[in-house]
């Protein structure tokens, strides 16, 4: 049907044109027979070579560039444009000497000039456009401030609550958004059978409602879903390369899955351990033990910070607080821990 529309339409154009051609060439002042004896055959057939060729013309040059702009990135359709653009300003900018030439090379030339940088400019966009779109991003973050970052929170981070005093103090940027799905997982924990497991439901629910009042707009609830995946923290990591977001977790697991697939991972353990308090081997603390360690004659105290300090010979001391000094720190996978002696003189 297409084609022969168009057929229809080139068919009328050339034969108007045909028309035209014998009138203005043919010199004809008034259509008497003899006239019309060759103007009518020569417009006809003007028409019929334009119903031949007008979709060769039309039609199959578009399906060809339909293809072409398909297979066609939108980088390099975007380079191109541009390497177009800037081969014809320099078109323009040399059809002040070009026109200076003799007749006919001064309107030649320009035309000459223009399809030619323009086609050079093309090229040479397409086949450098990584470069060319690199150097694009790197001053366009240059100039222009970047997106607002967006964290998915993920159930742990939830429940642990640490959470919401973080986000209070300011020294957390961006959005955090819950997706729905860790929502129903709280939800579902919440209404669990068993007690403990219904008391940390329902107080990553209580968390959740307080960083929604505190967090106002930075705090969003998103219908986000990956319906090909049906275990939460896989759903997680998905929609966080999906979205280019960051995963803020206290899980083991998931903070390793999500690093090994590049997905940024905020870990609240990690935070904490960054800012505790820094001991060195040789400074002295004050600790109140008060149980015994897991060896002989240690006993255990904890700095203001949770971190836990064992104390050689420290059980006789237990319910007192002593000046020890610290002999060893230890970084474990469940935090720092402080190894530390009571001095002789106190012995």
């Amino acid at each position: 049907m297409t084609y022969a529309i168009i057929r229809v339409i080139g068919f009328l154009i050339f034969l108007v044109s045909g028309f035209e051609l014998g009138v203005n060439y043919g010199h004809v002042q008034t259509f008497e027979p003899n006239t019309l004896k060759w103007l009518v055959p020569l417009s006809v057939v003007s028409g019929i070579i334009g119903a031949i060729i007008t979709p060769w013309l039309t039609v199959i040059p578009a399906k060809h560039m339909n293809r072409l702009i398909k297979r066609t990135s939108v980088q390099e359709l975007i380079a191109a444009t541009i390497g177009m653009t800037v081969g014809l300003i320099m078109a323009a900018l040399l059809t002040v000497p070009l026109a200076t030439l003799p007749y006919p090379f001064n309107r030649i030339f320009p035309a000459i000039a223009a399809v030619v940088l323009a086609y050079i400019g093309i090229m040479a966009a397409v086949i450098r456009h990584e470069d060319f779109m690199e150097l694009l991003k790197k001053r366009s973050f240059k100039h222009r401030p970047s997106a607002e970052k967006e964290i998915l929170l993920d159930t742990s981070v939830i429940i642990d609550g640490r959470i919401a005093d973080i986000s209070k103090t300011g020294f957390l940027f961006g959005k955090l958004l819950i997706p729905r799905f860790v929502l129903n997982e709280l939800q579902y924990i919440a209404d669990s059978s068993d007690s403990l497991r219904r008391n940390r439901g329902r107080r990553g629910l209580e968390v959740l409602k307080r960083l929604q009042e505190e967090g106002g707009e930075r705090v969003q609830i998103i219908d986000d879903d990956i319906p090909s995946v049906h275990q939460v923290d896989e759903k997680l990591v998905q929609l966080a390369l999906k979205r280019k977001a960051s995963i803020m977790t206290n899980d083991y697991n998931l903070n390793r899955v999500a690093a090994l697939q590049g997905v940024e991972v905020l870990n609240i353990n990690d935070l904490a351990n960054a800012v505790k308090t820094v001991v060195l081997p040789g400074e002295r603390l004050r600790i109140n033990i008060i149980q015994e360690g897991k060896e002989s004659g240690q006993g255990v105290g904890f700095l203001d910070d949770g971190t836990m300090v064992v104390v050689e010979n420290g059980k006789r001391y237990i319910g007192s607080t002593v000046d020890v000094v610290v002999t060893k720190v230890l970084q474990t996978s469940a935090g720092r821990m402080i190894f530390a002696q009571v001095p002789k003189n106190k012995n």
